[in-house]
């Protein structure tokens, strides 16, 4: 009997260390399952943090000397601007429609290889004049409404862009009124009354400023009830004849105190004081996508764009590696990122930096004095992922011809960023 006791004894205690051992089993699977858990977590709450997975990717386009339609790679793009044509007696043409025609008919012909690209024309650009006569009175803005659904109709197009630089401002000398604020709006109006009988949907963008000012001399919510998309030109945000240097087409937001005692903050502070810019910090594409947001523009409406060129300043000193430097002026003001990439990148007395908070890439050269802001295929990137976080919707760029030819050129850095 006393062994028979011992026996049970001991089973019980083989009994309870077995369930002990598996619930602890039972209780480390547990941990294991719960650990795990979080990670899908985060991954559907990185996937619901995508405001727009699906961006637009729209190059403007100039016609290269050596024209390849065929070599463009329509593949990687949403949207191609053909640009561009002008307001010439009140009407949209191209100034040389004999040679600039047959391009743009072999531009729309490579729709066979993206049946989903839409192909469409610009009017106006830097400097473009007309704008302001062309949309005073009902009778003449009908006039070049009626134009543009000729040549819309002629080219098989799939929509246009108005690139009025701008409306009740002067740029380069182009007439500016008072009217211009009413008129745009009224233009855009019987613009998007024009498109609207067509038998396939047509889109229509137009390209505004990356500066609070600008907003100034157009009823902005109104035009955007006619505007599929606004192209917000996000480049040049210190200008062509800047003798102070700094990031030209930045992402990120940087205030005025982050850049305390350099001479770009004394001369943003001097144009500030003289009612020149509406604020003291620097441009940025962050800033004003939050200002128009604000201002009760849809998102999804909103296209920031990105430079596919640079400028270079000379006599720049040494301090801040030449950012916010005053310099003796520019000694390039406008460079194509394929000669960058060729004759700058290449260069060991170039030295490339990031600016974390501008999300911009500069580089200087130490032995020439030489600073160069641009963009690179690091922050296009950039650009397109804060576009899909952000939920606007996508980003453009002035302009492709200007792209790299070689493997991973801006453009696959755009692509791959949006896919």
């Amino acid at each position: 009997m006393l062994l028979l006791k011992n026996y049970l004894t001991s089973l019980k205690e083989t009994t309870l260390i077995a369930k002990a051992t598996n619930l602890s089993f039972l209780l480390l699977l547990s941990l294991i399952f719960s650990c795990s858990a979080p990670e899908n977590n985060q991954t559907e709450a990185v996937t619901k943090e995508i405001g727009n997975p699906d961006p637009v990717i729209m190059a403007y386009y100039v016609p290269e000397r050596n024209y390849k339609p065929e070599e463009i790679p329509v593949e990687k793009l949403t949207h191609i601007i053909f640009s561009f044509t002008n307001v010439i007696d009140g009407e949209m043409k191209f100034r040389n429609e004999e040679s600039a025609g047959p391009k743009l008919e072999a531009l729309v012909k490579q729709k066979e290889r993206n049946p989903d690209l839409k192909v469409m024309i610009a009017c106006g650009g830097w400097g473009a004049d007309g704008f302001s006569d062309m949309a005073l009175t009902e009778e003449s803005r009908a006039k070049f409404i009626q134009s543009a659904s000729d040549f819309i109709a002629k080219y098989q197009l799939d929509g246009m862009d108005m690139d009025w630089e701008y409306p009740g401002i002067s740029g380069a000398g182009t007439m500016a009124r008072p009217e211009d604020t009413k008129n745009f709006t009224a233009l855009m109006k019987g613009l998007r009354e024009m498109l609207d009988k067509f038998e396939t949907p047509k889109v229509l963008t137009f390209a505004s400023a990356g500066w609070k000012r600008y907003y100034d001399f157009i009823e902005v919510n109104e035009v955007m009830k006619y505007a599929d998309f606004t192209n917000v030109m996000t480049y040049d945000q210190v200008s062509g004849v800047s003798i102070y240097t700094g990031h030209h087409t930045p992402l990120g937001h940087v205030s005025n105190q982050e850049i305390e005692g350099t001479p770009f903050q004394a001369h943003l502070d001097s144009l500030y004081q003289n009612g020149d810019n509406l604020d003291a910090d620097p441009r940025s594409a962050q800033k004003i996508v939050d200002f128009l947001i604000q201002e009760g523009v849809d998102p999804k409406q909103i296209v920031i764009g990105g430079a596919f060129y640079g400028r270079v300043w000379k006599g720049v000193p040494p301090t801040n590696n030449g950012l916010y430097q005053l310099s003796s002026g520019l000694h390039i003001g406008w460079m194509a990122y394929h000669q960058i990439r060729e004759k700058y990148e290449q260069d060991s007395n170039f030295q490339r930096f990031w600016d974390e908070k501008a999300q911009a890439p500069y580089m200087y050269n130490a032995k020439d004095s030489l600073m160069i802001s641009y963009d690179d295929t690091v922050s296009v990137a950039a650009k397109t992922h804060y576009a899909m976080e952000k939920g606007i919707g996508g980003i453009m760029f002035w302009e492709l011809g200007n792209d790299t030819k070689e493997e991973g050129s801006l453009l696959d850095a755009i692509y791959k960023a949006a896919h």
